[in-house]
């Protein structure tokens, strides 16, 4: 065991949570009405308990278990079986290295909830989200990070996909997700109604700033150079993509927003997390200038052009923005277009069928989208008994 790996990797999990608790929280919270926030914290927190026990029971086994095929770990690790306090995984106590990993099952089905919010039922994201990890995203773990059949040495030879921080694994499965629930729910009945409070987008986004370093430096593994390089890059990207988001905003429509400059930081930062540890900072610079204008134009085509109602825009941002990383890799001479181009294609179609038949199977079980009434007054009252604000917006 190396003692700074262990403290860096400590501080990385603790990071990595607080990008959804409470950052996506407040950030997905402040771009819906105000009689629908209370319902998207629950989203998110919810979440954030229900993963951190299925991946406690099942997730880590499927994707880090020692019983592989290439194609899962098996179950040989359920329930952390056989981990102890003194288990090493690499130079991390394995515990850690469960602990970090379950912070990106929490997040990864967390980010989904912006495609669905205002809408949905409260059982149906429950039990989605507790399928989707394990059925989808516990597998795919296992083929990128967990040796697997997309790794070194699998279906396309010794270099396998290189996704360093997920870009794949997290932003390309949700994305994916996203937009396909958000096909089968439909459209708001009210899609015009803008974000009630700003101010809370950019402070949820400023804490997913912060934790992304967390979450791409801890992905090394190591509290070492190459841990500092992809907080650095993670950086110069996410502020690159906030100006150039802003600048396309204000050639477009003369205007520069507030939501506008800092969604442009997510789709920097989303951007960036698979090349994270295989470019350095001109490379960055040069990612996140695209994603400010790609994934701002990505927006426009699944609303606009799509009439998709991905409500905060998931696909475009994260989807759109993970994709275009992961292809930048080999773009930059940094991986193979085979196992890059190969690997989102294995992943995307995987993650549409599977995505397709847990929406068919759990709308059979409990109802997909709430009624009419429940909609037009709100979410957090009807559902959750509670309101934020004796206003009505």
């Amino acid at each position: 065991m190396n003692g700074a790996d262990t403290a860096w990797i400590m501080t990385a999990t603790a990071l990595v949570l607080l990008m959804t608790l409470p950052g996506l929280a407040l950030f997905y919270g402040g771009l819906v009405r105000s009689r629908n926030v209370l319902s998207v914290f629950m989203h998110c927190y919810a979440i954030a308990c229900l993963m951190s026990v299925l991946w406690f029971l099942f997730g880590y086994t499927i994707a880090f278990g020692d019983g592989g095929t290439g194609y899962w770990g098996g179950m040989g690790k359920m329930g952390l079986n056989g981990v102890t306090a003194e288990s090493l995984s690499g130079t991390l106590p394995e515990i850690l290295f469960f602990a970090f990993q379950m912070t990106f099952a929490i997040i990864t089905p967390a980010l989904i909830v912006g495609a669905y919010v205002e809408r949905i039922g409260f059982g149906f994201v429950m039990l989605f989200s507790g399928l989707w990890m394990l059925i989808c995203y516990a597998p795919v773990v296992h083929w990128v990070w967990g040796g697997g059949m997309l790794a070194d040495g699998g279906i396309f030879g010794e270099v396998g996909v290189k996704d360093f921080a997920g870009g794949i694994v997290v932003h390309e499965t949700a994305g994916l997700a996203a937009i396909i629930i958000a096909i089968f729910l439909g459209a708001r009945k009210n899609q015009s109604t803008p974000p009630h409070n700003p101010g809370l987008v950019m402070i949820g986004a400023a804490l997913l700033w912060v934790g992304w370093f967390g979450f791409n430096g801890g992905s090394q593994l190591a509290a070492d150079g190459g841990a500092a390089m992809a907080i650095t890059v993670t950086h110069i990207s996410a502020a690159t993509a906030s100006l150039t988001w802003a600048l396309w905003e204000r050639i477009k429509f003369g205007k520069s927003s507030l939501v506008g400059i800092v969604t442009g930081t997510i789709a920097g930062l989303a951007s960036i997390t698979p090349a994270s540890g295989f470019v350095g900072p001109w490379a960055a610079l040069l990612i996140g200038a695209v994603a400010g204008i790609l994934c701002q134009e990505a927006v426009v085509l699944v609303r606009n052009k799509a009439k998709i109602d991905d409500t905060l825009d998931v696909m475009a941002v994260h989807g759109v923005g993970g994709i275009f990383g992961t292809i930048m890799i080999a773009a930059l001479g940094a991986g193979s277009w085979a196992a890059q181009l190969g690997s989102l294609l294995i992943v995307g179609v995987y993650t549409t069928v599977v995505t397709v038949v847990l929406v068919l199977i759990c709308r059979a079980i409990t109802p997909l989208r709430v009624d009419t009434e429940t909609e037009v007054n709100g979410l957090d009252l009807a559902v959750h008994g509670e309101r934020a604000y004796d206003i009505t917006s």
